[in-house]
């Protein structure tokens, strides 16, 4: 079963990528790695949860942002390569929760993210990780994620351009 169809499983579907905001790519692919830039809590285009778990948000509120994250990375996915059926594994996933001081429940709301990339992609879906609590984010979402891809069959020629 493709990726796209255990979303819909979900009740899940994909927005569109998320619109750059500032002076970077939202990914850069190398050799078989793919990195994509931060996504945070928006479904195309609007903001999903803004504001601070633990102030404005419940841990459960935050894991679903984070959930929201992961669809945006997902849509970056497709966006890079047409398909996330060529995801071969999570490598790393980065959250940042805004939090406020002394939160220290970052890992249970970044779990929102990991537990969906565990659903669909299975042991595959399997990754390092690091959440941390920090005082503010972009357009005050509630989470943001940085994930690193491993690709299937897009192993690049040396010098060839990576776009």
């Amino acid at each position: 079963m493709s990726i796209e169809a255990k979303l819909a499983e979900l009740g899940l579907q994909l927005p569109d990528p998320p619109a750059v905001a500032g002076s970077y790519v939202p990914f850069v692919r190398t050799e078989n790695l793919l990195y994509l830039a931060g996504t945070i809590s928006s479904f195309n285009g609007k903001m999903t949860h803004t504001g601070q778990v633990g102030k404005e948000h419940t841990v459960q509120a935050g894991y679903e942002s984070a959930k929201i994250c992961a669809l945006n990375t997902l849509a970056n996915i497709k966006a890079a390569t047409g398909s996330l059926d060529t995801v071969k594994r999570f490598v790393m996933v980065t959250g940042f929760v805004n939090a406020v001081d002394g939160f220290t429940d970052s890992p249970a709301v970044i779990n929102g993210a990991s537990e969906l990339f565990g659903k669909l992609f299975g042991d595959a879906g399997k990754h390092a990780r690091a959440a941390v609590a920090v005082c503010g984010l972009p357009k005050g979402s509630t989470v943001e994620i940085q994930v690193i891809v491993e690709l299937v069959g897009h192993r690049l020629e040396r010098g060839t351009p990576t776009g």
